[in-house]
């Protein structure tokens, strides 16, 4: 009961807050996000790869990354063959399935739960799981159109990743920053993922409910936040990290879908009304599913 009340239940309430304010219209959800997306996230990304050698954490991170991602591409596969999905579907299937809300969700839950050290490699994480999520999420959004050279150059376009090599360029060439410039530094760092939750309360507020294919939102929600600990827990066993990263990769890919999934889909045109409807009902059932999780897992 205390996982619910001391970390569940103060995550959700700033989700709210978001709902609230795009329900009454107080905020431009593009706007706000537009600031997350430009200078907070960059910020603490740039922070974090400044302040974090490059070293076999960081690696078992990518291979994490990389592992889920392919097996959730078979595991869809195989369920596009069994339940005959068409292409449309499969798309939207594995998008809504395969790529997880490590960073408005994951990121704060991690570091309410298993505190700041845990919390370093959650943002690690999230900067890996973005740009899988602008590479191979797009691609399969829009594989029909989309070659191996747009994905690249989406990715290239993305603050987060030019931030992610200055930060590693900075931390390489050992430069120093003077305390006065990485207060401020701090400062934007830190607000960020507060803001992103508040984006995240926006972003499920403009999602609707209609025309649901209860059969496949339920297949999506069950793999989303019911296979993907199980399968999460078996890559950590290959990789065998430390016990403090092995929880946090456990625990970033059991979130529920990233809403940011949702707007690809909407833009691509791959099954938007099903990855959205698989994006709220996973986020309101990960209330109790995270729950358990971290029960288990001592957070």
């Amino acid at each position: 009961m205390l996982v619910l009340i001391d970390v569940l239940i103060p995550i959700v309430l700033i989700f709210l807050v978001g709902f609230w304010l795009e329900k009454k219209q107080v905020l431009d959800v593009r706007s706000v996000s537009a600031v997350a997306l430009y200078v907070l996230t960059p910020t603490l990304v740039f922070r974090t790869f400044y302040t974090t050698e490059i070293n076999a954490d960081l690696i078992n991170i990518v291979l994490f990354c990389v592992l889920f991602l392919i097996a959730f591409l078979i595991l869809n596969k195989l369920l596009a063959r069994m339940f005959q999905w068409n292409r449309k579907k499969e798309s939207g299937m594995t998008l809504a399935t395969t790529f997880m809300n490590s960073g408005n969700y994951g990121a704060p839950l991690i570091l309410f739960a298993f505190g700041e050290v845990a919390f370093a490699y959650a943002i690690i994480f999230m900067v890996v799981q973005s740009l899988l999520m602008s590479t191979a999420g797009v691609y399969l959004a829009n594989r029909s159109n989309l070659t191996a050279a747009d994905a690249l150059r989406v990715v290239l376009k993305m603050p987060v990743f030019h931030a992610l090599l200055i930060g590693v360029i900075f931390q390489w060439l050992n430069i120093s920053i003077k305390d006065t410039y990485f207060d401020a530094i701090h400062l934007l760092a830190d607000a960020a993922i507060p803001v992103v939750m508040i984006v995240l309360g926006m972003q499920l507020a403009n999602i609707s409910l209609h025309s649901l294919e209860w059969k496949t939102i339920s297949i999506g929600t069950v793999m989303r936040l019911g296979f993907s600990p199980i399968i999460a827990y078996a890559i950590t066993l290959l990789l065998q990290p430390n016990p403090t990263l092995s929880t946090v990769m456990i625990v970033s890919a059991s979130m529920p879908t990233a809403a940011t999934i949702a707007m690809i889909s909407v833009e691509f045109d791959a099954s938007p009304d099903i990855v959205s409807s698989i994006t709220l009902v996973t986020t309101i059932m990960s209330v109790p599913s995270l729950w358990l999780l971290l029960t288990i897992l001592g957070g």
